[in-house]
Order: C-alpha cells, then sequence, then structure tokens
C-alpha cells in the first residue's frame, strides 16, 4: 500500500475542512485555491450555490506588485474584499480548501482582513 501523493492528501483534509464550513446568506465562504503560478479567491454561498465575489492573481486588471508571489496574494485579498464590501458582505467564514495557513494562503487572508473582511 503506497502513501496518498501531496494532493490526495490536500483533498483528504478539505472533505474534513468542508465538513465543518458551511457558508449561509449571512456569512459566506471566502475559498481559496493556490496552484504553483497562481492565487485564485471567490465568496460563495453554499445555500444558493451561487458565487458572489472572485478575484485571482490571472484578471485582466490584475497589478502586480513586485511580481513576488506572497504580494500577489495580499493585493488578491484586498481586491475581493473591496468587491465584497461593494456588495455588502463584512463577515465571511474562512476556507483554506486544504492548504496549510501558511505562506500565499495566510498573506490572502491578511489582506482580505487588511480590506474590511471579518473572519
Amino acid at each position: 500500500m503506497s502513501s496518498p501523493t501531496k494532493t490526495e492528501r490536500r483533498i483528504r483534509v478539505k472533505k474534513g475542512i468542508r465538513k465543518k464550513i458551511f457558508g449561509s446568506q449571512e456569512r459566506p465562504r471566502l475559498s481559496v485555491y493556490r496552484s504553483n503560478t497562481s492565487i485564485y479567491a471567490q465568496i460563495v454561498d453554499d445555500t444558493t450555490g451561487k458565487t458572489l465575489a472572485s478575484a485571482s492573481s490571472r484578471m485582466k486588471d490584475f497589478v502586480d506588485p513586485n511580481g513576488s508571489k506572497i504580494e500577489d496574494s495580499t493585493v488578491v485579498g484586498k481586491t475581493l474584499a473591496a468587491k465584497a464590501l461593494a456588495k455588502g458582505i463584512t463577515k465571511v467564514v474562512f476556507d483554506r480548501n486544504g492548504f496549510k495557513y501558511h505562506g500565499r494562503i495566510k498573506a490572502l487572508a491578511d489582506g482580505a482582513r487588511e480590506g474590511g473582511l471579518q473572519f
């Protein structure tokens, strides 16, 4: 029996997280995905299954500060927070999607908090 790959382990951890986290109308879920090159975040209302706001480092209007992935993540967090506040969303539930709360995931969360989101 071989050990699980990194991706299989992340998906297993993600399932455990999603058992506990659920985004509602009052407090939607802020879901984060990190690839090798980019970072994506969206605010989802799980009761209706709709994405309320999204931001990523691949958007056309994304301004790259220095090229550092951590700084990109902070900018994505601030951009998402601005879009959420424009739609009247102030409180969210953070879903790290099986990734460790460290590095780019933490930078995005800190950027979203700086932008005005509460979680």
